[in-house]
């Protein structure tokens, strides 16, 4: 049996997948996650079907790091391999910069490339490239395939990329990239089987996480997004601020007295959801939460998606569907009735009940504009382009 392996390296978790390949055609086989690295190490591994290969942890404040943690998994991985083959790798990679529209097989000269994108994604980058080294290092000999999660949007006009600052500034790659591509992609492939209207008009996706964004599609191809330059901007989020006023920055910086990496750590790490409660950057922990505050980064949380879908259906001149996904987008069915209701200027209704179960349409009979809730995949819009390149 041949084998793609799928790696999301984040900054303190590795998520993995591993697909079966015959003829062309990728089938799921198990998945898991080291999370909790660097303080609390637990690993779990499960079939497709559900059930636990494997559930283990190491004692707290024994740190794994990534390197570590790529080698106990590779370890883990040839233990169950049986006759499997490993046919490639396959990495979500946060930044391909200007360069990179299209997934991409990694050699030296393209890591190089990606090594000088990670200002642009402090929070992610290091750990995906991290990544690419340790097997690399075990492994030489098995391709690896980069794929972006920003290629899915350089199909977006200038004028939505462009930010009004001089060309010495926005030549050296300062410019609007949008991210969570890997989930638009897998989306707008998804959408035939679910509406043509969506699929073939103007929709908008919410890929509402940890991380949020949102992303405007005409016919299928991104036009707008939320995010810009960084994964910062746009929405609020688990913990990071969305889109902030560069003012604020300017007197952090010049009346708090805080530096850089200070500043960096509270948009990225303090903020968002979790900054704004001070309980918890879970929404789940929120929406439970009798405290005022928790409330109150709910309401913000909602308010910012309502102002953005407004913003979208401007730059798409209309709006024919609204798609939610990700875990907030495919669980939270109060955010979603909240969004939707806020939405009702636009002509969205929803069905009570149908939001309640999730879907997969939850706009009512009266609503001119479709409402679905789509679970993504990004392993699988991985593993797709990672065979595509193999094949290439």
């Amino acid at each position: 049996m041949d084998v793609i392996l799928v790696i999301n390296s984040g900054s303190s978790s590795i998520k993995f997948h591993g697909f079966s390949v015959s003829g062309g055609t990728l089938d799921p086989i198990a998945g898991g996650k080291l999370e909790e690295l660097y303080t609390k190490p637990r690993f779990q591994a499960k079939r497709q079907s559900g059930e636990v290969i494997e559930d283990r942890g190491w004692p707290e404040g024994e740190s794994l790091g990534h390197d570590n943690a790529i080698a106990f998994l590779l370890d883990w991985l040839r233990a169950h391999a049986g006759d499997a083959t490993l046919l490639a790798v396959g990495h979500r990679v946060v930044h391909g910069g200007n360069r990179y529209s299209v997934p991409v097989r990694i050699d030296a000269k393209v890591m190089d490339e990606l090594e000088a994108l990670v200002p642009l994604a402090p929070l992610h980058q290091p750990h995906n490239l991290a990544a690419i080294r340790s097997i690399e290092a075990r492994n030489p000999d098995v391709p690896q395939i980069a794929c972006f999660d920003t290629a899915f949007h350089h199909t977006q006009p200038a004028v939505a990329t462009r930010y009004a600052l001089p060309p010495d500034i926005t030549s050296q790659g300062v410019r609007r990239y949008g991210f969570h591509g890997l989930s638009y992609e897998f989306i707008a492939s998804a959408l035939p089987q679910y509406g043509e209207r969506a699929a073939r008009g103007k929709t908008v996706v919410l890929h509402l996480g940890n991380g949020a964004s949102m992303t405007a599609l005409d016919g299928g191809k991104s036009i707008a997004s939320t995010m810009g330059f960084t994964a910062v901007e746009g929405l609020v989020m688990g913990t990071r601020s969305g889109t902030l006023d560069p003012g604020v920055v300017l007197w952090m910086m010049q009346q708090a007295h805080m530096d850089a990496h200070s500043i960096e750590t509270l948009l990225y790490k303090r903020s968002g959801l979790l900054g704004v409660s001070g309980i918890s950057s879970d929404m789940r922990a929120l929406l439970a939460s009798d405290e005022p505050a928790a409330a109150e980064a709910v309401e913000l949380f909602c308010y910012r998606i309502s102002r953005e879908l407004g913003s979208l259906a401007a730059a798409l001149g209309g709006l024919d569907a609204v798609v939610f996904t990700a875990g907030i987008g495919e669980y939270a069915a109060p955010v979603r009735e909240r969004v939707c209701r806020a939405a009702a200027w636009l002509g969205v209704s929803l069905d009570a009940a149908a939001n309640a179960k999730h879907g997969p349409l939850i706009s009512d009979a009266a609503s001119a504009v479709e409402v679905w809730v789509i679970p993504t995949n990004e392993e699988l819009m991985i593993a797709r382009h990672t065979l595509d390149r193999l094949e290439a």
